[in-house]
This record gives structure tokens, C-alpha cells and sequence, in this order.
């Protein structure tokens, strides 16, 4: 395809030779071969390619003159043509057959003079001058040979075009230039476009003009002003004085220069600097620039005058005799107006403002005075300091209402604890008795009588065995109830029929014995006598571990361990660390809670070894409960806080709540509920919504949610203990007024 379009396409010398050639062929010949040539000019360097007449397009002669001028026209009005049908086009992605397109050749400086052209200086780009058949659908050609006729009238032929889809697609893949090249259909050629006509139809699709310098917010032009002309406007021709330089003004100007240079005349007069210089400080402020300048203070303005200053004034803005005797009264930095609006019949009647000077030197002052630097001034909503805090309606479910009140107990009760099936409750008095209470109905099914005041009372974790220890005075008791089916009783007795084993006595230490008789029928199975007073029992969730707590700052045995199935019971501490308020294991792992006055120490019972101490920022604390997951700690102290511990987070509380108004006695976590609640001698238990997440970067949300009152205040002590239920969000709190009550 290459070598016959070369063919035809002209290059310098073969240019002459088939000029020449064809001429002798004669016109006849020559008219009837022709197809139009569209900018199709051929290579440098194919001067040696076959001149054959059989070529595709049979070499048409350019129809006007041959002249640099004329070649250069025709490309532009093509060019612009194309420009015109580049969108449609574009459009349509009819790209077929890219040729090769070039410029033309000068150099038709030696070639022989042709008649002028009569469309050689045609400006009109709505049509393409070589194809004369107008403006209409080139589809009504497409069953012809040719595609319309040149400006002498002979017919136009088609290009043969023998590309298939497969070298359509082979062009699309090599030819760079194929994206940009377009199929004329008036001429049926193929145009490469330019990179500026590229750029034009890229502004036509943004819908922008297409002349590149056209602005189209060009400010319109006044054609009427506001303006006083001087000289009406006339069309008498200019007089010759108007464009010639006058002689009088020459002279003028000579004179003047003269004086300037002998001295007469001075053309600046210098000021002296003697009298001093003033400055107005907001004089130069370009509001446009200084305003964007981050410390900027804008010059202060006077507020403009209202009704009050009229000399006659609306009634309403008149004083009253109390508004004016407020205002005499007033400091007069507090008074709303600095003056005390009057009414006059007329203008001239106004005297004049006393305290005209005043102001003015005090409006001087402002100026003088402004600060020229801006204070940053946080402006906070108090709103925005209280933390979001979801509504406890969303947190259902938790104790609201009072259910059930447990009665029987002479005295206060200090100590309750709930059966792991939640279907008993126990209770340990001041009156000497425990009692077991079924939960549903608040019927007592069992007293004990055990002949002290009982401190502590705990019953066993482990569901498989029914057994509770309860701390009187010096000794600490085990219980079988009986309140359960005859497997779970069988277990209870194997685990207490275990031999105490043989150690080395260390004189101090507790003894076990077995009770006998009367203790025996009640349900007591063993005896641990302890050195000094028990205040607390707490068990191990295996059932088989118990400890017991004795305060005492004197000595180091403060705290035993016992085991159960052997008998044994075991001293872990050598000194002695402070006083020693309440112990507790930890649910899952080997560790041992113990709490000091001031401070929490976690213990490893297999590395034997202190891991960590939580300081609690209380004075006393009072009570201590551990989260079922065992990475958090509550603490209630005497000082009315209630300290919540992130054990991953740090030794210092992630919590201090501080809504009790006097001592907390007890605190207590739900074993599946996000519940914790702590009771306090105000008399009232305060339940919390307290919420742990597995990923370590959320914290614990926790948020008060009721307020359970129902105690009386007996002896200035409210609630003192408070448990959960194992499975329900129910709560059972004790108090000094004898009475355990049921929160459900």
C-alpha cells in the first residue's frame, strides 16, 4: 500500500518528470485518471520508487497553481476542515487505514507557471475547496466508485482500500500516532491531527472556545461614562496644531529648565524633620493583605450612634426616675450608656456634649492603647468536657427494683454469700446464727448456731461440692448444709474425710480438729483454730484452697492458706508487708490478691514471687473483688472511692468513682453480667455498668447506672455486704438493720 501510494505522491524531481510525462500523454488521459490527492505527500527518500501508471491513485495534478502559496492554503483550509469534523469523528471511531501524512514539499520554485487560482486566497473553512460536491452525507457516494468531483468537474476516485479488521487492529497496536488520526469521509483520507488540533477539540469537549487567546470575561467596554465630556464629539478633522509639538510650550518648557538649572526654582522642597513626625498607626493597612495575616487586629471602630443619641427620642428610650436613679448609682464602667438621653424641641436648642473632649482623648487612647497582638483565647463548650456516655436504658439488663427482704436476724449482718447454682443464700449475723435462706422465696430452711459473732462467711465455688466456711472470733468452720442433691453431699463428705498429714509444727500455727456432737448434727464437719481473730475466708475456684486473713501489725502471720483434702494449712508470707485487709484468688491463673491498707500486691503461687503492686490512692481500703476475666480489680475503701484497676494498663486506678457519701464496705463483680456494684453505710448500693473489651486499645467503658436504697442507717452503718447472683442480674445486699434484701 506504501509503495503505490508513494507512487503517486509527489516529490521534487520525479515531480518534473511526470509533469512533463503526463502532458505529453495528452488531457484526455489525464482528466480521466484522476483521484484526488489529499495530503499525501511521500518520503525523502522514495525518489528511486516506480512511477507506474496502474497505481492506486492515478497521480492527479494539482488542479490550481502550483506555487508555495497555494500548497501552503489548501493544507490550511484542510487543516481547519478537519478541525470542523474532528469531533464527529472522533465520535463515530471510525479510524481505519492511517497514511502516512507529511508535509509538502517546497521547492516548486523551477516548475512551469500554471493559471491562477481563483480559490487561492479563499478564507472559507466551511467546505473543502478540492471537493466540489457540498455540503451533504457522503453515505449517498458510498455505492459509487467515486466521492465527487474536483473544481474543473472530473470525477474523484476512491482509494482502493484493501485493509482488513486484522490490519486495522495491527495499525492500532504499532502506528503511535493512531489515536489521533481521523477518517475524512468528504475526501476519504485518513488525518493524522496535530497536536494544537488535538488541543482544540480537547477545549470544544469541555465545552471552553476554541481560540486559545479569546477571554471570555474580558470587561465590556463603557461606551457612556458618568463623566462631563469637555469637547462635544464632532467629526471635524483634527486641526494640524493637535499633531504638531507647539512652539509656545517649547519656550515655556526651555525657560523652566533653565531656572531649574541656574537654581531659581526649586522642583522639591525638602521638609524638615524639626517639628516632629506623627503617625497614623492604621493609615497604610491594606485590609486585603492584613487580613490574612494570622495575628491581625483590625483598627477598633466606633459603634454608630443609635436612637439614645438622638436630641429627640422615641419615649421609650427616655429614662424613667428609678432607671436614673440606678444609673446615678451605678459604677460607670457597669452603665449601659454614658450619658442620659434628653429630649429638646429642636436642634438649635441642643447645648453641647459635655463630655465631648473626654471621649475623643478616650477614643485616642483606644487607638494608642490597642493591643497589637492577639491573645489565643481556647473557647470550649463546658458541654463538650463531659464525656458521651451511653444512656442506661441501652444498657439493660441490671437490678432496678427491690424484690424480696430476707428477715430473722436479730443483729446486723455481716457477711452473705450465694450457693454457685443460685438457688441458696447464706448469711452470718452479729446474733451468733448462720442462716440458709432459699433465694425465690425467702424462706429460711436452716440455722446454725455457731456462738459468735460471724465475720465472714463464704460459700465453696466449685459446684460439685456444698460446703461453706464461716470465720467466728479465732476459728474458722466448715459447714456441710445438706441443700443439695445425695451425689453433691457424698463428694462434700469424701473431700473432708481426707488424713491430716504429719508436718513439723511451727507452735503458731492452725489446728484442725472435728466436730463432735451437738456441732456435728447442725452440719459443722471441721474446725481450724487460728492464732488470732479470722475477718475474712475467701475460697479458691477449684473448692479445695480456703484463705483465711488476720490483721495484726505485729506480725507476719496474717494470712493462711489451707487445703482441704489434706488438711493442711501454710503460712506463704516470711515478713510482714502492712496490715492485711482481704485476700482473693484470682479465677483463672495462679495468682493471690492481697490488700494492705493503701496498696494491692499481686502474687505468682508458682514462681512463688511478688508481680505486681497496684498503689490505690485511697487511705483504707476496705474490700477488694476481682473480674471474672481476672485482668481488672475494684477496690472500696473507707474514704468513700471506689477504684477501678486495669491490670495491663497500669499499677495507678484507670477509675476513681467517688459517689458514695461515706465508707464503702463492699464491692462486687457479676460472674457474666458487665455488672459491678459497690455498697456503702450511706445505706445505698450503686450498681455500675462496667464493660471490658478484648482489644487492649479500648478501654473499659463504665457507667453508673442505678441507685438501690432500702437499708436504714442503723448505729451510723448502712450496707454492709453485697453480692451477686451467679446467674441472674440480681443482687443481694445485708445491712445493720438485720435484714438481707433482693434486687432484682
Amino acid at each position: 500500500m506504501e509503495e503505490s501510494s508513494s507512487n503517486v505522491l509527489s516529490s521534487e524531481k520525479p515531480g518534473k518528470m511526470k509533469r512533463t510525462k503526463k502532458r505529453s500523454k495528452g488531457k484526455e488521459e489525464e482528466q480521466e485518471e484522476q483521484v484526488f490527492n489529499f495530503n499525501k505527500p511521500a518520503d525523502e527518500g522514495d525518489d528511486d520508487l516506480s512511477d507506474s501508471e496502474d497505481s492506486v491513485y492515478s497521480g492527479l495534478e494539482d488542479s490550481g497553481s502550483d506555487s508555495e502559496e497555494g500548497e501552503e492554503e489548501e493544507e490550511e483550509s484542510h487543516g481547519d476542515d478537519g478541525e470542523d469534523d474532528d469531533d464527529e469523528d472522533d465520535a463515530e471511531g471510525e479510524q481505519s487505514q492511517q497514511l502516512q501524512t507529511e508535509e509538502k514539499k517546497k521547492g516548486s520554485e523551477g516548475e512551469e507557471e500554471k493559471k491562477a487560482d481563483e480559490y487561492e486566497h479563499d478564507s472559507s473553512d466551511e467546505e473543502d475547496i478540492r471537493n466540489t460536491v457540498g455540503n451533504i452525507p457522503m453515505e449517498w457516494y458510498k455505492d459509487f466508485p467515486h466521492i465527487g468531483y474536483d473544481l474543473d468537474g472530473k470525477k474523484i476516485y476512491k482509494p482502493i482500500r484493501n485493509k482488513d479488521e486484522l490490519d486495522d487492529f495491527l495499525d492500532k497496536m504499532e502506528n503511535p500516532d493512531y489515536w489521533r488520526t481521523v477518517h475524512d469521509k468528504q475526501t476519504e483520507s485518513d488525518i493524522v491531527l496535530s497536536d494544537e488540533q488535538v488541543e482544540l477539540v480537547k477545549r470544544l469537549q469541555r465545552g471552553q472556545f476554541g481560540d486559545v487567546n479569546f477571554n471570555e470575561y474580558q470587561p465590556s467596554v463603557e461606551f457612556f461614562s458618568n463623566e462631563v465630556m469637555l469637547h462635544p464629539v464632532t467629526n471635524r478633522p483634527a486641526d494640524k496644531r493637535s499633531f504638531i509639538p507647539s512652539l509656545t510650550e517649547k519656550e515655556k518648557v526651555s525657560k523652566l529648565v533653565h531656572a531649574i538649572k541656574m537654581g531659581w526654582i526649586k522642583p522639591r522642597r525638602v521638609e524638615d524633620d524639626s517639628r516632629g513626625r506623627y503617625y497614623d498607626l492604621w493609615a497604610t493597612e491594606d485590609s486585603s493583605i492584613l487580613a490574612q495575616h494570622k495575628m491581625h487586629l483590625p483598627a477598633p471602630k466606633i459603634p454608630l450612634p443609635g436612637h439614645q443619641e438622638s436630641y429627640n427620642p422615641p419615649p421609650e428610650y427616655l429614662f424613667t426616675d428609678e432607671e436614673r436613679t440606678l444609673w446615678e448609682q451605678q459604677d460607670p464602667s457597669d452603665r449601659k450608656l454614658p450619658f442620659v438621653p434628653k429630649k429638646f424641641s429642636s436642634l438649635r436648642q441642643v447645648p453641647a456634649f459635655p463630655r465631648f473632649i473626654h471621649e475623643r482623648f478616650e477614643r485616642c487612647l483606644d487607638l494608642y492603647l490597642c493591643p497589637r497582638q492577639r491573645k489565643m483565647r481556647v473557647n470550649v463548650n463546658p458541654e463538650d468536657l463531659i464525656p458521651k456516655l451511653p444512656k442506661p436504658k441501652d444498657l439493660q439488663p441490671f437490678p432496678t427494683t427491690q424484690s424480696l427482704v430476707y428477715r430473722g436476724h436479730s443483729s446486723l449482718v455481716r457477711s452473705i454469700s450465694v450457693s454457685p447454682s443460685g438457688q441458696w443464700l447464706a448469711s452470718g449475723s452479729d446474733d451468733g446464727s448462720v442462716r440458709f435462706w432459699e433465694v425465690c422465696s425467702s424462706r429460711c430452711m436452716k440455722t446454725v448456731q455457731v456462738g459468735g459473732a460471724v465475720k465472714s462467711i463464704a460459700w465453696n465455688p466449685n459446684p460439685s461440692v456444698c460446703l461453706i466456711a464461716v470465720a467466728l472470733d479465732t476459728v474458722v468452720l466448715i459447714l456441710s448444709p445438706s441443700l443439695a442433691d445425695k451425689q453433691v453431699v457424698s463428694a462434700s463428705e469424701r473431700l473432708l474425710a481426707g488424713q491430716q498429714e504429719e508436718e513439723p509444727s511451727e507452735g503458731a500455727g492452725p489446728v484442725w480438729s472435728e466436730a463432735e456432737g451437738e456441732e456435728l448434727n447442725q452440719g459443722i464437719r471441721l474446725k481450724i483454730q487460728h492464732p488470732k481473730a479470722v475477718h475474712q475466708v475467701a475460697w479458691h475456684a477449684k473448692g479445695d484452697y480456703l484463705a483465711s486473713v488476720m490483721p495484726d501489725h505485729s506480725s507476719h502471720l496474717q494470712v493462711f492458706i489451707h487445703q482441704l483434702s489434706r488438711r493442711r494449712s501454710q503460712n506463704p508470707f516470711r515478713k510482714n508487708k502492712g496490715l492485711v485487709q482481704c485476700v482473693s484468688f484470682h479465677p483463672v491463673r495462679p495468682y493471690f490478691f492481697v490488700a494492705t491498707q493503701r496498696s494491692v500486691r499481686i502474687y505468682n503461687l508458682v514462681k512463688q514471687e511478688m508481680t505486681k503492686k497496684l498503689q490505690a490512692n485511697s487511705k483504707w481500703i476496705s474490700s477488694m473483688a476481682v473480674h471474672p476475666g481476672g485482668d481488672h480489680v475494684i477496690c472500696g475503701s473507707y474514704d468513700c472511692r471506689l477504684s477501678w484497676f486495669d491490670l495491663d494498663l497500669s499499677t495507678k486506678p484507670y477509675k476513681m468513682l467517688r459517689h458514695h457519701k461515706k465508707a464503702v464496705r463492699g464491692v462486687a463483680y457479676h460472674r457474666s453480667y458487665p455488672l459491678f456494684a459497690s455498697a456503702s453505710d450511706d445505706g445505698s448500693v450503686i450498681v455500675c455498668h462496667g464493660t471490658v473489651y478484648n482489644d487492649l486499645l479500648q478501654n473499659p467503658l463504665i457507667v453508673p447506672v442505678k441507685v438501690l436504697r432500702g437499708h436504714v442507717i442503723t448505729h451510723d452503718l448502712g450496707v454492709l455486704d453485697v453480692t451477686f447472683h451467679p446467674t441472674q442480674p440480681w443482687i443481694f445486699s445485708s445491712g445493720a438493720d438485720a435484714t438481707i434484701r433482693l434486687f432484682t
